[in-house]
């Protein structure tokens, strides 16, 4: 049987948590952590080789150097510095510091040999993870961004507070910018296959206001950076989760961070969308169904994402 090798770029508090995550879950059978914190490095790789020793399942970890994700089937990109968030609520704040590190080290993930899956959670997430697909040279499809995953879940789980419905009944997606400008589309959310419309019809608890819906999610994640200054948990579990997909082949339905070329009308960027996810990365972007409102969002969003890209041409 085949090992499963994941390396994960970057250690701070969401690259630990990934790291943790996809051990305590069994995902993969190998990981390798690579951070330019050589003290902080060996501490993760020997609390996580701690935890291993009471896992149900084996699972080595190795703290290892860029040429060490040669022969990796996923690569986590995890590399912040969440800090510069301190006092702001916009995530291009750290474009200044993400754009030249991952720049930095691009050519020698490329150097190693690596041939896998990227998944980047580093933000601005849309616009890093197009530097990382351009840079990697990789297929596409090979590279491709946590985006709005994170922020669908905090959505499906509003809804299931509001309508009382299980969240695993719950189709809805975030799209656009992984950033405040996100929206979700109204007219394509639904309930085991009965759309939102039709529910409030004859049911008030699903008669409520969406764009207050819509606020909280989006600002889920500075609540929580709020009372902790870093997130954690949800981004861990979202990258992991696509992980998971990825080695498993699962072709699963996913809102990603993915490049457009064509679809909705849109290409040349990255942002956030439905995709079939599979061993390849994201092997298809899904169309939805949008009215012409939910159109002339979504256009916004992606206009607002390449005025940000305008920035990449001050950044040495």
């Amino acid at each position: 049987m085949k090992t499963r090798k994941v390396g994960v770029v970057g250690l701070g508090h969401v690259g630990a948590h990934v790291a943790y995550s996809l051990a305590v879950q069994g995902i993969a059978d190998e990981l390798v952590l690579v951070d330019q914190n050589k003290q902080k490095l060996a501490s993760e790789a020997q609390d996580l080789r701690d935890a291993a020793a009471y896992l149900p399942h084996r699972v080595t970890v190795c703290a290892g150097e860029f040429a060490d994700l040669n022969d990796c089937d996923v690569m986590v990109n995890c590399v912040g510095k969440i800090d510069l968030l301190r006092g702001n609520h916009n995530r291009l704040t750290e474009m200044d510091y993400t754009i030249p590190a991952v720049r930095g080290y691009m050519e020698q993930i490329k150097s190693s040999g690596f041939d896998g899956v990227v998944v980047n959670i580093t933000n601005p997430c849309d616009i890093v993870t197009r530097e990382l697909a351009l840079g990697l040279g990789l297929p596409k499809g090979r590279v491709f961004g946590t985006g709005t995953g994170l922020d669908t879940a905090r959505l499906i789980s509003a809804l299931a507070r509001q309508t009382g419905v299980d969240h695993k009944s719950i189709t809805c997606y975030m799209m656009g910018e992984h950033g405040n400008d996100q929206f979700a589309p109204w007219s394509c959310v639904s309930f085991r296959g009965m759309p939102l419309d039709k529910w409030a019809e004859t049911d008030g608890r699903f008669r409520f206001d969406r764009e207050a819906l819509q606020k909280e999610s989006i600002g889920g994640g500075w609540v929580t950076f709020a009372g902790k200054f870093c997130t954690e948990y949800g981004i861990a579990t979202t990258a992991a989760r696509m992980v998971s997909i990825v080695l498993h082949d699962e072709k699963a339905i996913m809102p990603a961070s993915a490049e457009l070329t064509g679809e909705y009308g849109e290409s040349g960027l990255f942002v956030g969308v439905p995709c079939v996810i599979g061993k390849n990365g994201v092997e298809l972007v899904v169309e939805l169904p949008l009215t012409e409102e939910e159109k002339a969002k979504f256009h916004a969003c992606c206009e607002g994402v390449r005025k940000n890209m305008e920035h990449l041409k001050d950044i040495p």
